[in-house]
């Protein structure tokens, strides 16, 4: 059964600077009247109307391992709080989202924490959380062309994961896909997903602010659709992690969340979940959002020693955490009025912090990206603080597979960098094919234990 809904969610000004709302099959990104980012607003006093907090609860419970299309998505199961008046016949879906939550018991307790999770949003389709947006846009476009609109391809400036995506799911749709790469910056892992995808990739000598600047040019010049996460069609989906959090506790809210920060549009995305969840009486309250941001790429956190008072750009520098190697994010100023709003906290974490925090957690089980990595030290330092404190239920937000980013993990634990040792490595040992020198070689690593 198709579900439908009174909710027409447009696109606003987040300025509020008088411009009137716009329909979403409008091709623009910013305000028209002032330049501002755009925010879909889903129409809350129309959903109050439906359904009281308790039976959107059970309405999307209902839906969980479901086959119905579309809903078996994580993030589709949400559909009325996502993008409301869209055919279903237009969706491209490949079931992400309904990612695990990792219960990191014997990390928690080597941190001195009884309820650690970890949210495992790379365990999707390309292995990333860009999947959760990617799937709203592409659906959006593919209904945009089904009813005319001349879009002749859709764009992105990527550090590698939103590119991943974006080709994916074009590919799915039959539309067309352009990349733009910073040169030798991102991951073969990376690198392969849009080539096999058959996007038009373009790897340009500069960093992602430089390709970020060139993809908004060429869609400006031509129809080509912008897909990066200014474009704030993509945030729609991935505000979907908060509500798949609470869901996944029974509808209980954690009292920290940890996310990852590089173009800021993932706190922007969670912080908007969990305001709007809570403004629909769906949670009594908002967890304490906490950006995790890499030392060598982090004008949010200097914007936040400051208060947040003036915001400055920066030259990023080279990280491991080459996602959020980002030093001009387009969305710092929604995640700025999502952790005022909130008393949000931002850290950030070193090259051998991020390193280090992510080894620890490979050796409870888990096989964490960089930028995983950095919201683990992040972790670490803030209960070091005693700010989260054993009794606080935490979630960090793991943004990406592990597999994606097997060169830092290799170096790691080859030693190969030179700015740091490596605290947990554990390098493969070279023996000769003899019971006598294996067995030596045991006695001294696993017998002697």
């Amino acid at each position: 059964m198709i579900e439908t809904t009174r909710n027409i969610a447009k696109f606003h000004c987040c300025e509020d600077c008088g411009e009137p709302p716009h329909a979403l099959d409008e091709i623009l990104y910013t305000c028209p009247k002032c330049g501002g980012l755009l925010e879909v607003r889903q129409d809350l006093e129309a959903l109050r109307g439906e359904r009281s907090g308790a039976q959107w609860r059970k309405h999307f419970d209902g839906r969980q391992g479901t086959i119905e299309w579309p809903y078996a998505s994580g993030v589709w199961n949400k559909k009325e709080l996502v993008l409301p008046q869209i055919d279903p016949e237009h969706i491209v879906s490949m079931c992400e989202g309904n990612s695990n939550l990792f219960w990191a018991k014997r990390l928690g307790e080597q941190l001195g924490l009884s309820d650690l999770w970890i949210k495992q949003c790379g365990v999707t389709h390309t292995g990333s959380f860009k999947d959760l947006g990617m799937t709203v846009l592409v659906s959006q476009v593919n209904g945009m062309l089904k009813t005319g609109k001349p879009i002749q391809a859709v764009a992105c400036a990527s550090t590698g994961d939103t590119s991943a995506a974006l080709s994916a799911y074009a590919a799915w749709a039959g539309i067309p896909s352009i990349v733009f790469l910073p040169a030798n910056k991102i991951s073969i892992a990376q690198l392969i997903q849009p080539v096999s995808n058959g996007a038009h990739v373009l790897s340009l000598d500069t960093d992602f602010d430089g390709c970020m600047k060139i993809v908004q040019e060429i869609t400006r010049r031509h129809p080509i659709y912008l897909a990066n996460s200014m474009n704030s069609l993509r945030v729609e989906g991935q505000k979907t992690i908060s509500l798949e959090i609470c869901q996944q506790f029974g509808w209980e809210v954690p009292d920290f969340v940890i996310i990852p920060g590089g173009n800021l549009g993932n706190v922007s995305a969670l912080g908007k979940g969990f305001l709007e969840a809570k403004a629909l009486g769906i949670i009594d309250r908002i967890p304490t959002l906490v950006v995790a941001q890499a030392a060598h790429a982090n004008p949010l956190y200097r914007s936040f020693q400051g208060g947040f008072k003036t915001f400055e750009a920066v030259k990023a520098r080279t990280t491991q955490a080459s996602a959020i190697q980002i030093g001009d994010p387009v969305s710092w100023k929604k995640a700025v009025k999502v952790l005022k709003e909130n008393g949000g906290l931002v850290e950030e974490a070193t090259e051998s912090e991020l390193a280090d925090a992510a080894a620890r957690g490979d050796l409870t089980g888990l096989f964490n990206c960089p930028h995983t990595g950095v919201a683990l030290a992040v972790l670490e330092k803030l209960v070091s603080r005693g700010v989260i404190q054993r009794k606080h239920r935490t979630v960090v937000v793991s943004t990406a597979h592990g597999l994606k980013f097997s060169q830092f993990k290799v170096d790691y634990h080859h030693g190969a960098r030179e700015d740091y040792t490596g605290q947990f490595r554990n390098p493969p040992v070279a023996l000769p094919a003899d019971v006598d020198a294996v067995e030596r070689c045991l006695k001294d690593r696993v017998f002697k234990r």
